[in-house]
């Protein structure tokens, strides 16, 4: 039986009782703390070779300290180690090889050695209610939380949540919103990253989340579902739009969420520091949501591009600049809300593009089919762009063109054809004198115009290829305004090397994974070089 420690019992369980509640951590953490903090003091005063071991009773507050040795036949360490007759008088029965106990006296904890258990508890409990304070906000992503303004460091808001602390970083503030300590304020929490110095709790009031979270506290449409908010986008602090729909057709979802004389909108605008605030009502019908996503504009044409995701917007020259907005704004707005590239041209600059575009296209037909204007000029009329579209489209739609027959029809489709053999004739040659391998032109979804741009771009081997990434070969360029230090940053992503080609993700991946290929295939070695190795050795 170990000897109990000679110390005050309730003093004991009271420290532990107290740090338990005050810091809202489970009590067996800190008594697990208070027994590795005397352990420590015990291996100083004993010897840190020892096992030594301390167990504190909860229900009494007795607490044990004993070393644990192993018997055996002949010690060699004695810190650890007794023989056959020294265990029997610890333990009737012990054996060789057994794990026994070996009490030790009382110890009284020195300056140094209270010093060291403090900053053990102290460890142990600032762990627990690390642990603690994560999983309690782990899960609570997406919620708004109230808390109080603690500090302003550096542009970065602390915010005191009560048992923890969230972050507010420079880029997440409303910009020109003035907070200072003791300000109660209102954030999303964006997420919580644990890290050693304790979970980082970061907070936004910038994001569109926040300002969807606090509709659904105006709206009790919202908070119940029969509305919802489909799409958001803002310009902290200056503008926003959201797209609303009902899923009940006796409520009008963009009158539920202005409320009675505004009262529901202004209470989000408030909140959001004078953020005005466009309520767009959304549709299944791209097109239409895209006009609906431009209001206050009026809007003429929408041009929809799914293979590159833009779209062409044509109003009339007296609503350009308010489709645009002041500095881009509106149109901007629209554009995250859509999710798609928007470009804005007036009627004139439509038509203007549109002539161009026929005349460039008729040319083309000219030149590459050998056919006078008037022909070349009804194909575009038709709709036709592309020497393919007439080289692989259906004979019976040219045929069908008035004042075509079939046998003019199969002469076009003749012509195209070998049209097209011509140009990859030539890109073919451009490409073997620009140095690119034969392999890569049996890659999938490339063709010789494809290869010419490669090369030109450097790429000549499957090694080159194969070390690109996948946005690296097909990415689409953009251009976008990024905000930052209450600063707007010009930031530009590089197209991809065959950007132009409209490949999509999945072709870019088999394109990377075919070109990487050869980097796994075992070198084969016939039976001759096998021998002669063999004979070599």
């Amino acid at each position: 039986m170990a000897s109990p420690i000679a110390a005050n019992k309730a003093e004991l369980l009271a420290i532990a009782n107290a740090v338990a509640s005050e810091k809202m951590i489970d009590k067996a953490i800190v008594v697990e703390a208070l027994e590795e903090a005397i352990q420590r003091a015990a291996r100083a005063r004993y010897g840190a070779e020892n096992d030594i071991r301390a167990k504190l009773d909860t229900q009494t507050g007795d607490l044990r300290l004993w070393r644990v040795v192993e018997v055996v036949e002949q010690v060699d360490d004695y810190f650890k180690q007794v023989d056959l007759k020294q265990a029997e008088k610890l333990q009737k029965g012990a054996a060789i090889g057994d794990f026994i106990v070996d009490p030790l006296p009382p110890v009284d904890l020195g300056r140094i050695d209270a010093q060291s258990a403090k900053q053990v508890i102290f460890q142990k409990v600032r762990d627990a209610e690390r642990e603690r304070q994560f999983e309690e906000f782990k899960d609570r992503a997406g919620e708004i939380i109230t808390g109080v303004v603690k500090s302003v460091e550096f542009g970065h808001v602390v915010v005191d949540l009560g048992r923890a602390e969230g972050v507010i970083r420079r880029d997440q503030q409303i910009p020109r919103e003035v907070v200072r300590p003791g300000d109660r304020v209102r954030a999303l929490i964006l997420k919580v990253v644990r890290e050693n110095r304790g979970p980082q709790i970061l907070l936004s009031r910038a994001h569109p989340d926040f300002m969807k979270k606090l509709f659904a506290q105006e709206v009790p449409e919202i908070y119940d579902g029969i509305i919802e908010i489909k799409a958001a986008a803002r310009d902290p602090g200056s503008r926003a739009k959201i797209g609303v729909i009902s899923y009940d057709s006796s409520i009008d979802p963009v009158g539920a969420c202005v409320g009675m004389k505004g009262s529901r909108v202004q209470a989000v605008v408030q909140e959001m520091q004078g953020e005005k605030i466009d309520i767009i009502p959304w549709s299944e019908d791209a097109a239409t949501f895209i006009v609906n996503a431009l209001q206050p504009a009026t809007v003429s044409r929408v041009v929809i591009d799914e293979e590159e995701a833009r779209i062409e917007v044509v109003v009339p020259d007296d609503q350009l600049s308010l489709a645009i907005g002041r500095r881009g704004q509106n149109v901007r707005l629209a554009s995250q809300l859509t999710g798609r590239a928007i470009d804005i041209m007036t009627e004139a600059e439509s038509s203007e593009k549109r002539q161009k575009e026929f005349v460039e296209r008729s040319e083309m037909f000219q030149q590459e089919l050998d056919v006078d204007e008037t022909l070349a000029q009804l194909l575009v009329a038709e709709g036709f762009s592309e020497l393919e579209e007439v080289a692989y489209v259906a004979l019976e739609e040219i045929a069908g063109i008035e004042g075509l027959d079939e046998e003019l029809a199969e002469e076009l489709q003749s012509r195209a054809v070998e049209a097209l053999e011509r140009k990859e004739e030539a890109s073919r040659s451009e490409r073997r004198e620009l140095g690119v391998e034969d392999a890569l032109a049996d890659l999938p979804h490339l063709n010789e115009a494809m290869l010419v741009t490669l090369g030109k771009a450097g790429i000549r081997t499957l090694d080159d290829l194969a070390d690109l990434a996948t946005d690296e070969l097909i990415q689409k360029g953009r251009t976008e305004q990024r905000r930052g230090d209450n600063r707007r940053h010009r930031v530009e992503d590089k197209p991809g090397i065959l950007a132009v080609y409209g490949l999509n993700e999945e072709q870019g991946n088999e394109i990377i994974m075919a070109a990487r290929a050869h980097w796994f295939d075992e070198p084969e070695t016939d039976g001759e070089d096998a021998v002669a190795a063999e004979d070599s050795q």
